[in-house]
């Protein structure tokens, strides 16, 4: 059984990356990873958002990878009961951080997705709520945004290189499977499933 919003770093796909030398990781929908190394951490992203904080200091840095359930209250509140899934997510990683020796003063962002990829939905789509929620928290909790890239109608490959906060974006102007889409509904699915069956008190 999948455990989507009980994000892990001891289980990511670590590999070597030829092309820039690194040791690297490869997250998926409703992980995350922090690292103290110099190494990058690398996702695809469709709907879902990354936030990419670092210490700009000393150049510990993660990575999460998460998307908010679906509101049907209809109240057009990016900060509503969903938005405890998403603060799960960024809590996580940044407490994971500050536990390697990151200093929250010194934490900035970089964040990245949402785009319109997914189709069946009523109102706003999932991308859209994702992008104002995770720019809102960061604002509400005075984490300074250097960068972001969200939106749109393209997936995207995120390469994070926390030592130095270098980001690079690909996006996937035309892919010739479905995989990320796949993936993004039945990470949409299970959280769908966690939420009927209770499991948002872990959010509370």
């Amino acid at each position: 059984m999948m455990q989507l919003l009980r994000q892990d770093t001891s289980d990511p796909k670590l590999y070597f990356d030829k092309n820039f030398s690194l040791d690297a990781a490869k997250i998926s929908p409703g992980e995350y990873f922090s690292t103290t190394h110099d190494m990058v951490i690398v996702t695809v992203l469709g709907s879902c958002v990354s936030a990419c904080i670092r210490d700009k200091t000393n150049g510990i840095g993660g990575m999460n990878h998460f998307m908010l359930p679906e509101d049907n209250s209809n109240d057009g509140n990016p900060l509503g009961a969903p938005a405890r899934y998403g603060g799960y997510a960024m809590e996580t990683l940044i407490n994971d951080l500050l536990k390697l020796g990151a200093r929250r003063e010194n934490l900035e962002a970089k964040v990245f997705g949402g785009g319109r990829v997914l189709r069946g939905f009523t109102t706003e789509t999932v991308g859209e709520r994702n992008a104002a929620f995770v720019l809102d928290y960061l604002r509400t909790e005075k984490i300074h945004i250097s960068a972001k890239d969200l939106l749109d109608i393209y997936p995207r490959k995120v390469y994070f290189f926390p030592r130095t906060g270098k980001v690079l974006v690909k996006k996937l102007l035309a892919l010739h499977n479905d995989t990320i889409f796949e993936r993004e509904k039945a990470y949409k699915a299970a959280i769908k499933s966690q939420k009927n069956s209770g499991d948002v008190e872990l959010f509370t």
